[in-house]
């Protein structure tokens, strides 16, 4: 491995020299991604995947206050009126179903 200073000391001189600096053979990454495939499906599994509604629910917070309009999922407004101390507002009837333009 070189240092940063002597990399580029062999670089400085590579290039006054009109010589290249790399050697060996150059894998196109199409070709490296076409050759990996199965290993990205593989790795994007583990990466990318279904959230579970404790997940989600996890991003949500009591500040600040929502209002119906703000709200995407009933599962959110249900978050909200068991969690928050104004999630009672979301329930306006009483009845236990908050937002019920999305319940």
């Amino acid at each position: 491995r070189y240092s940063n200073g002597a990399y580029a000391q062999l670089q400085a001189h590579a290039k006054a020299a009109k010589i290249g600096l790399w050697a060996g053979e150059f894998e196109a990454p199409w070709d490296w991604r076409a050759g990996h495939a199965d290993d990205r499906k593989q790795t994007q599994n583990h990466k990318f995947g279904l959230i579970t509604h404790g997940q989600l629910a996890q991003s949500y917070s009591c500040q600040p206050r929502r209002y119906c309009s703000q709200i995407s999922s009933c599962e959110e407004a249900r978050w909200y009126l068991n969690n928050c101390s104004w999630g009672s507002k979301l329930d306006r009837d009483g009845d236990g179903i908050p937002c019920e333009g999305i319940c």
